[in-house]
């Protein structure tokens, strides 16, 4: 692994599931100050396995794992160790980045991908 100089924490991120119509009441309880989240609830959630199951798929998990062990310092970088398309991994890496999974750090020159964390914790609210 390089060393990059940076202090990178790599953690397990609390993931929640929960029907849409529930996240929304839920949300409206905290939005109006009836309901405070606890710290261990999960911060980041999906109305669906599925849709947890399309960011979290054995490509992009195999993504973060790429980012994780061989730090590449550029997207096209990671392209290259991937195989995978500039355009279509933007797109992907856009969307972990969106969850908090990984951070894009911008550098004088280039984008350069970071894993944020590296194992889930899954909460199925049903």
């Amino acid at each position: 692994m390089r060393d990059t100089g940076l202090d990178v924490f790599m953690k397990t991120l609390k993931i929640g599931i929960m029907p849409r119509e529930d996240f929304q009441k839920r949300f409206l309880e905290i939005a109006r100050g009836r309901y405070s989240p606890k710290r261990d609830e999960p911060k980041v959630w999906f109305s669906s396995i599925k849709s947890l199951s399309q960011v979290l798929s054995e490509n992009n998990i195999r993504l973060l794992k790429i980012i994780e062990q061989q730090q590449p310092e550029t997207l096209t970088e990671l392209s290259e160790m991937s195989g995978r398309k500039l355009s279509n991994l933007s797109r992907t890496l856009k969307t972990l980045e969106r969850y908090g999974i990984i951070s894009l750090v911008k550098t004088q020159t280039a984008v350069r991908p970071v894993a944020k964390a590296t194992s889930f914790n899954i909460l199925y609210a049903a």
